[in-house]
């Protein structure tokens, strides 16, 4: 099953809350774009509707307010306004905010490395995510987000 790909040109930003921001300080080896998606995901025997704070090649932050263990391999559904069927991926919890550690420059939620099965996927998300950080952010803003994190 292949990655649905992007069926508008459209800008994302017009049906996303998308706030930019570029810290220098950033240690992730992926730009990433401040996006808002819908994630769900299933815990236990519930099902879960949380939204993203960012994504970027390699994963993807989940606010919530009840996050998974460090560590948990999960599947999930994310959302793209753009694509008629929600991307689903296979993710590892790296890190969490909890509720009680968060505050107004950390929200509560948790930290996702995305797992592909093969290199075939990684490409396809990988390209997926990069038409979708260009549609909100712009290809210039983009460029040069990209262009600080080659120069490392």
């Amino acid at each position: 099953m292949g990655i649905p790909q992007l069926a508008s040109p459209e800008p994302i930003a017009s049906r996303c809350n998308v706030e930019i921001v570029i810290k220098d300080d950033d240690r992730r080896s992926s730009p990433r774009a401040p996006i808002e998606l819908k994630v769900e995901y299933k815990r236990l025997n519930s099902f879960f509707a949380d939204y993203t704070k960012n994504i970027s090649h390699g994963g993807t932050f989940i606010r919530t307010a009840r996050p998974l263990d460090v560590g948990t391999d999960f599947v999930f559904k994310l959302g793209v306004p753009t694509l008629e069927e929600p991307l689903v991926l296979h993710g590892k919890v790296q890190w969490i905010v909890s509720p009680e550690d968060a505050g107004a420059e950390r929200e509560p939620g948790m930290g996702i490395h995305f797992i592909f099965n093969n290199d075939e996927e990684r490409q396809q998300v990988e390209a997926t995510v990069e038409k979708l950080m260009i549609s909100s952010l712009g290809p210039i803003l983009f460029e040069k987000m990209l262009g600080s994190r080659r120069k490392r």
